[in-house]
């Protein structure tokens, strides 16, 4: 069973990218979204937050960057002694292998999924163009 999934980020990107999995996947009443937008410090972020967490037990965190605001505020709180598995470098991939790993029931790997996309599609495409010849 998948645990519940916090996608956080700078402005809209989490929402954004719920709904982009949506499409995909179909909808996803497990995923949440806490957004921290412009006119927003450290202290609403993490009120936001805490409202989003206070009613689930165990969840897993998908923050956007490394050493920005989203994800320092969640890694303080695990410094805290707070106990969630906090990952940054979110991206749809990671999302869907997340989900697609509940689905097949085994266990999800949040950085094999986020980062097995990503590739360079001009290479690719020589080597394709090369194979032809």
């Amino acid at each position: 069973m998948m645990k519940p999934l916090i996608l956080i980020s700078h402005g809209n990107l989490c929402l954004e990218l719920k709904k982009s999995v949506e499409m995909i996947m179909g909808p996803q009443e497990e995923i949440y979204t806490v957004t921290l937008q412009p006119e927003e410090g450290q202290a609403e972020f993490l009120q936001k937050f805490k409202e989003t967490i206070a009613d689930i037990d165990e969840f897993v965190v998908f923050a956007d960057l490394y050493g920005g605001t989203p994800c320092n505020v969640a890694a303080k709180m695990l410094l805290s002694g707070s106990n969630f598995k906090l990952y940054t470098g979110m991206n749809m991939a990671m999302i869907i292998d997340y989900l697609n790993a509940a689905l097949l029931d085994t266990k999800p790997d949040p950085i094999k999924g986020g980062t097995q996309g990503i590739c360079d599609v001009n290479a690719s495409l020589q080597k394709l163009d090369g194979e032809d010849e």
